[in-house]
């Protein structure tokens, strides 16, 4: 009776959905071997195969991720009529479902992990009486409602957003609690929604992600494709099923508002998360072990705000073999206090895994998108992070830092980036600066490399630094550092920095490939590197214009402390027009009456204009100038401000 109510409520969706997921599941039973078949089964007759079940049940002991496995048994005991219980039961019942001492195979504090721990525990609880901890719906409904208000931790994760689903979407169709069920619900439709935002028209997703592992964004079409299938009929037809496909395709979640915020053009900068004293004050609630694990599951491992509770619980509970700790076990002979004092003095490490909060940019028109992370640890080791990612029809384009190998998937799995970039974006361009922070004792290289499918590409053209590509009505460009090579990748080894730019653009905004490469060819780049006197930094300095955009970046290095910093005090006057042409007016309102010493430096540090002034706004004629980038110095008083102007023709 329980399978027919729950099928009948199919059937609020449009029918077009309807009829896609009914071929879905005809042909996923298809697969008979497959191990995300058994929840269709139980969905479509109640009849599941039983040597694949056990071969399910047979990965208990020994599987890392048996929470994978497990969110599936849940489904296979809530859409049966009990026929498969004395199988399951007894066999899952040994497991633990949150940290126990010692517990060095399971991870429970990664978002997808949390989420299908929980909700599992909270299921079989509701609908057999297990026994669970008193914390257990706690920290369940802080961590949907986490989802609800600030979105996911693991954002736009084509690795980790299907497994957080399954987790999510069992508790929107099985919860007796109510509120539970409401939350789950409203955080399974945001994830499925972040999922469309970054989808282009092919149904391929290859997006900015807080997590993810290289391979995914080699291929276009895999597990999480099955979910964009599914609601949009975008994309490749699945042919045997994938986990997540088995979950929305027996799913009683009404989809019909997801699918309408689907939008193939899309211009946009927007926060998600929160902020890291947000986030100590959010999980205050909770308690000890609760709060430093969601803390885990931002990111926030060994930042210094956390480094020793994260210290005290590791050294608890005898988890210094456990595999997620295996690139820090060096340290595992200090105490909690030792491990304090190391983050703090090796911010470049212990900064950078925290994903709970930041700007993302999105450009998507038609089959191209490009995303992008504002600003995220520059400088700083990167984990598993995707700062930069265009997407052109069914390929990839990004860039990544660290040893260059042929294989990306051979990159190390924990550390896609020995130091992260500065990213800028405007709209469809984006600026990519390199430079590392020297207290990165896990740097291994400096090298940049960019991932560039050649073999995906209707047409590549070189032009100079510039390397284009054409899929179909689809162009993508990237500006390298340098045209070398690294075991056969395109790659720069730059010691100091480097910067690279990705554009994108299809015919509608373009016109023909050859107008889209004759715009790239007119484009206007520079570096170049100046010693900022009046805060002792050296500064890094990049600027890419094309066409009508301009995206520039001054980055600063404090000498003495050698962390990286932007350059201070450039809101201190204002510069208009900027860029300029022919003048430009200098506002010194916020100066007060003192005489004010204004000195404009080109690139390679020599005056071309000075002047004192007590006048508030001084006009300067820049007709006379060279194209280029210029500083300019405002002193009063023994305090000094500079700020940066673009002259362009």
């Amino acid at each position: 009776m329980f399978v027919l109510l729950f099928s009948q409520s199919l059937f609020a969706n449009d029918s077009i959905y309807e009829n896609r997921r009914q071929a879905y599941i005809d042909t996923a039973l298809q697969y008979t071997n497959s191990i995300d078949l058994v929840a269709i089964q139980a969905y479509n007759n109640g009849i599941v195969d039983t040597a694949v079940l056990r071969n399910i049940l047979s990965r208990i002991e020994g599987g890392s991720t048996f929470d994978f496995q497990l969110v599936k048994l849940i489904r296979v005991l809530f859409l049966t009529n009990g026929d498969y219980d004395n199988i399951i039961l007894p066999a899952i019942d040994t497991v633990p479902f949150w940290l126990t001492k010692a517990d060095t195979i399971r991870g429970y504090w990664s978002e997808n992990h949390t989420i299908m721990w929980m909700s599992s525990d909270w299921l079989l609880h509701e609908k057999y009486g297990r026994a669970i901890d008193t914390a257990l719906r706690t920290r369940l409904v802080h961590y949907l409602d986490l989802k609800v208000k600030y979105g996911f931790y693991e954002f736009y994760s084509p690795t980790y957003a299907p497994y957080c689903f399954s987790g999510l979407i069992n508790l929107s169709d099985f919860a007796q609690d109510p509120q539970i069920k409401d939350l789950a619900t409203k955080a399974s439709v945001r994830l499925l929604r972040d999922l469309l935002l970054m989808t282009n028209n092919k149904g391929v997703m290859f997006a900015v992600a807080g997590r993810a592992y290289p391979s995914k964004y080699e291929t276009p079409y895999q597990n999480h494709s099955n979910l964009i299938y599914l609601l949009t009929g975008l994309g490749e037809r699945p042919g045997d099923p994938s986990h997540s496909g088995s979950f929305l395709s027996t799913s009683s979640l009404e989809v019909d508002s997801i699918v309408s915020t689907l939008n193939f053009s899309v211009d946009t900068t927007f926060y998600i998360g929160h902020s890291i004293d947000s986030s100590l004050a959010i999980n205050s609630v909770l308690r000890p072990l609760d709060k430093i694990i969601s803390q885990w599951s931002s990111g926030l491992y060994f930042h210094p705000k956390v480094a020793y509770e994260t210290g005290s619980l590791i050294i608890d509970s005898a988890l210094w073999s456990h595999v997620d700790f295996a690139e820090f076990r060096d340290f595992r002979n200090f105490g909690a206090t030792d491990i304090q004092l190391i983050a703090e003095s090796l911010p470049a490490i212990s900064m950078s895994s925290v994903i709970c909060g930041q700007q993302v940019s999105v450009f998507k028109r038609n089959a191209v998108t490009l995303t992008s992370l504002h600003d995220f640890w520059k400088g700083k080791v990167g984990f598993q992070q995707y700062p930069i990612m265009a997407n052109v029809g069914t390929t990839a384009v990004f860039t990544g830092s660290g040893r260059v190998k042929q294989d990306w998937d051979d990159r190390a799995p924990g550390n896609q980036n020995d130091h992260l970039p500065y990213v800028a974006q405007k709209s469809n361009v984006a600026l990519i600066m390199y430079r590392a922070e020297v207290n990165n004792i896990l740097l291994k290289s400096k090298d940049v490399a960019l991932f560039f499918e050649d073999s995906d590409y209707d047409e590549i053209r070189n032009d100079s630094l510039w390397v284009l590509g054409r899929q179909e009505n689809s162009y993508v460009a990237v500006r390298r550092y340098c045209i070398d090579e690294i075991n056969n990748v395109r790659a720069c080894t730059i010691e100091r920095g480097q910067t690279w730019v990705i554009v994108v653009g299809d015919s509608s905004m373009y016109g023909s490939f050859n107008n889209f490469e004759s715009l790239i060819s007119q484009s206007q780049f520079t570096d170049s590197w100046y010693y900022d006197s009046t805060t002792s930094q050296s500064v890094y300095y990049a600027s890419i214009t094309i066409d009508t955009i301009t995206i520039d970046y001054a980055w600063g290095v404090d000498s003495l402390i050698n962390s990286i910093n932007d350059v201070k005090g450039l809101a201190a006057f204002k510069l208009y027009p900027n860029p300029t042409q022919s003048e430009v007016t200098i506002e010194l309102s916020n100066q007060g009456s003192a005489p004010v010493g204004i000195t404009v430096f080109n690139m390679v540090g020599q005056v071309v204009y000075q002047f004192e002034t007590t006048e508030r706004n001084q006009l300067i004629s820049t007709a006379a100038w060279p194209e280029g980038i210029y500083m300019v110095q405002i002193e009063q008083d023994g305090a000094r401000h500079i700020q940066k102007l673009v002259k362009a023709n």
